[in-house]
């Protein structure tokens, strides 16, 4: 088996691949791993596909993936991740801002130190406000709603797992953001931090928008929600119906006391349906009936689904016989 995989999701990185192969092999052969590098080429337009073939002419460890369209960096890392055979997997950015270097040490806290993941923590960063501000926001925002206290930087590309991690786990979408999250959800919670070194990039732009962000806490909301109600949604949707049906239901019976009191007193009223609480009332019922139905349809997709009973299993003990 090898010591270490390290997958490298790329597009249009063709300037930044030749040093960033032979800065990877550097530390390899310093160290004495044994170890491969799988470039995921995500669809790139420029040559980066031709550069890793040629890549892989001088060094029999480079290994690559090409896909025919641009998919994502979440397709591009799950792909990769059922092609390792390290025990330690490493992944990292092709744009050079993460050093090799701090492969070792991460390699040594995966294998010494008991972590399952260890994430980076680019403390210093070489990226203008506009986007050190949303990060910071949205790393605040993960920690508090995944658990998961003690990281900083739950987007950093540089990350190193237990391979039984990155075989357990399944990146879609813009879930690589939350890849600690989906760890944790999975039974691995030995997840540390290690501060690493941020380089300024060299060659090309980057391939991310502001839009990330928005999409991101739409994600993290998507991943909350499956984590905790994926696989009993009408605890949600049931309590929730429940709820704004008995609201509306105690709102409309207090429209209709209201009348009946000022009709038995000789007072002045209104019809019913002339106020609009009772409208509100009745709107509140109809929303609660659907929340509560939603439960129900929910409920049903849970039950047919395949995988309702796959549970993560850490060790069996049998009999000898067994």
């Amino acid at each position: 088996m090898l010591d270490i995989s390290i997958v490298v999701p790329l597009y249009n990185e063709a300037e930044s691949l030749p040093e960033l192969e032979a800065w990877i092999d550097r530390v390899m052969a310093a160290n004495g791993y044994k170890y491969e590098v799988i470039f995921v080429d995500d669809g790139s337009t420029d040559m980066s596909w031709e550069v890793i073939q040629s890549l892989r002419q001088k060094n029999p460890n480079v290994r690559g993936i090409s896909f025919r369209r641009n998919y994502g960096k979440s397709p591009a890392l799950n792909t990769g991740f059922s092609m390792t055979r390290g025990r330690v997997v490493i992944t990292m950015d092709a744009d050079l801002q993460d050093s090799p270097d701090e492969i070792p040490e991460l390699y040594r806290m995966i294998t010494e130190d008991g972590y399952d993941l260890v994430s980076g923590w680019k403390q210093k960063r070489y990226d203008p406000l506009s986007k050190t501000i949303p990060t910071k926001l949205f790393n605040a925002t993960a920690r508090r709603v995944s658990g998961i206290r003690n990281l900083h930087d739950f987007n950093c590309g540089l990350k190193a797992y237990r391979a039984e991690v990155v075989k357990r786990i399944e990146v879609y979408g813009d879930m690589h953001r939350y890849i600690p999250y989906l760890a944790k959800n999975a039974g691995f919670k030995r997840i540390g931090e290690k501060v690493v070194q941020h380089q300024a990039r060299k060659y090309g732009s980057t391939k991310f928008g502001l839009d990330r962000f928005v999409n991101g806490y739409l994600d993290l909301g998507t991943l909350w929600f499956t984590s905790r109600f994926g696989v009993k949604p009408m605890h949600f949707f049931g309590l929730m119906g429940s709820l704004m049906f008995l609201l509306g239901l105690i709102a409309a019976a207090a429209v209709g006391a209201i009348k009946l009191y000022r009709m038995t007193h000789g007072m002045s009223y209104a019809l019913v349906t002339d106020s609009p609480y009772f409208f509100l009332s009745l709107t509140m019922m109809i929303l609660g009936s659907q929340f509560f139905l939603a439960g129900f349809v929910g409920e049903l997709v849970a039950r047919n689904s395949p995988h309702r009973n796959d549970y993560e299993i850490a060790e069996t003990i049998n009999s000898e016989d067994e």
